[in-house]
């Protein structure tokens, strides 16, 4: 991939203004009337506020036609890009068999199989509608399988939108003394506060004292193996591991993000931490409603449900709509596509350009920020030293985010709004207006708040 030098780039301040139509307009009033979530749309400007026509690829419209280089993908789903060739044929051929059954259809066999072969971890495998789904059966195996109810987990990670997981997430302002956990939501009940023990990712001494302390409380441990954009510092992930082996806890790792994004194995297999049981979904769903739960054969075998009738623990965890043929007959043709020869290196290109030319434009407006994160997945941080946990990122400048997104926007560049996703469909001609887009609005950013 080749990029122009910068200073060959036509920078300029000035965005076209954003044309919405009547028809749009009132997509988005009834939105925010019917919706209490509104549009979702990730801003605080009403003018750049949207409803979606279209995406395909990269590219995503709104209801008005305009056209956005797309980085959010659904909040990283589509990797692949939208509406990928194989995702549709998969769709159209599938359903004209049917849409759901409950019981175990050959697609969901096939599934199952895949994952077993290239996620290092997998004996066995559930499947479910979502990421916060697998992770919620996950901790539920995990109290069974320990006969305790205790769970430790990272502050700033996420792990969906259960109880147990809302504690001290990305979105949490407070900083109480480890390993007190802070509710997210309000609705979650009082009783749960103290179930949840909270540790600070890549601090490994922290970590080994608050679980040498509570290990016979604990059922489980949970983490993001990179917790949002934080890459693991050498040796935590292994030490925490080993930790957690020596007490029997299960280590749970939430890949719902890394999981055969990372590759294949996901990051279990970049990093070569093998955990017991695994959370995955978004990059193999093509868009659909699906959630993967595998692990060791002992702890998963407890959702066996003769085991009720044997009198023995176990532990419910089914669904109407898990296994359908759709989402699993769709994850089997995106694996399909991420099997073939090129395409992770195509991902990685893609990103590490995106990064650098991030970090160059970084340099040249003066703005104090930095870059952290993967090429698949990566994110900018308005700080003077490069966060590399939750307490770090916190001194960040919200504001600065908030409106460098939106300086984004108005280039026709959307991303997430803690991330980059990357996709295979990004193409070099997207790399390089990005980060003309990049430079054009750290520029306008600069000039703002100096």
């Amino acid at each position: 991939m080749t990029t122009r030098a910068r200073d060959e780039r036509p920078l300029t301040d000035k965005a076209p203004a954003i044309q919405r139509t009547r028809e749009e307009q009132r997509l988005i009033e009834e939105a925010e009337r019917i919706f209490p979530t509104g549009t979702r749309c990730l801003t605080f400007d009403g003018e750049l506020n949207f409803c979606v026509g279209k995406a395909k690829g990269s590219h995503i419209w709104d209801a008005s036609g305009n056209e956005y280089i797309d980085y959010l993908l659904g909040s990283g789903p589509h990797l692949l890009g939208h509406a990928h060739p194989a995702v549709l044929d998969a769709l159209e051929t599938i359903s004209k068999n049917g849409t759901s059954f409950l019981i175990i259809n050959e697609n969901a066999v096939d599934l199952g199989k895949k994952i077993i072969e290239h996620v290092p971890c997998a004996e066995m495998v559930s499947l479910h509608n979502s990421g916060s789904e697998a992770t919620f059966f996950a901790l539920r195996l995990a109290r069974v399988y320990r006969k305790r109810d205790k769970i430790l987990k990272f502050e700033g990670a996420y792990h969906g939108m259960h109880d147990y997981a809302l504690m001290s997430n990305q979105w949490t302002m407070g900083t109480p003394p480890f390993p007190s956990a802070i509710p997210n939501s309000h609705g979650i009940p009082g009783v749960l506060k103290d179930q949840v023990l909270i540790a600070p990712f890549n601090d490994l001494q922290t970590v080994a004292e608050i679980i040498a302390k509570h290990h016979d409380e604990l059922a489980g441990v949970i983490l993001e193996p990179v917790q949002r954009t934080f890459t693991p510092r050498p040796g935590f992930l292994e030490g925490v591991r080993e930790i957690t082996a020596n007490y029997d806890i299960p280590l749970i790792f939430d890949e719902v993000v890394t999981g055969f994004r990372m590759g294949l194995g996901g990051a279990q297999e970049a990093y070569g931490v093998t955990p017991d049981l695994c959370a995955l979904g978004k990059a193999i769903s093509g868009g659909l409603p699906l959630g993967v739960l595998c692990g060791r054969e002992d702890i998963m075998a407890i959702a066996n449900p003769r085991r009720r009738l044997q009198m023995l623990p176990y532990s419910m965890q089914t669904g109407t709509f898990s296994s359908n043929p759709l989402s699993t007959g769709v994850a089997c043709a995106v694996i399909a596509e991420l099997e073939r020869p090129g395409v992770y290196e195509r991902i990685e290109e893609v990103g590490t350009e995106l990064m650098a030319g991030l970090a160059e434009a970084i340099a040249h407006s003066g703005i104090e920020a930095s870059v952290t994160g993967i090429p698949s997945v990566f994110e900018i941080w308005f700080t003077e030293s490069k966060p590399f946990d939750h307490r770090s990122a916190k001194q960040s400048d919200f504001y600065k985010n908030i409106r460098f997104s939106d300086l984004l926007l108005r280039q026709g560049v959307l991303k997430a709004a803690e991330k980059f996703f990357v996709s295979a469909a990004h193409t070099d001609e997207d790399v390089e207006k990005s980060i003309t887009a990049f430079h054009v609005a750290l520029s306008q950013l600069a000039k703002e708040v100096s």
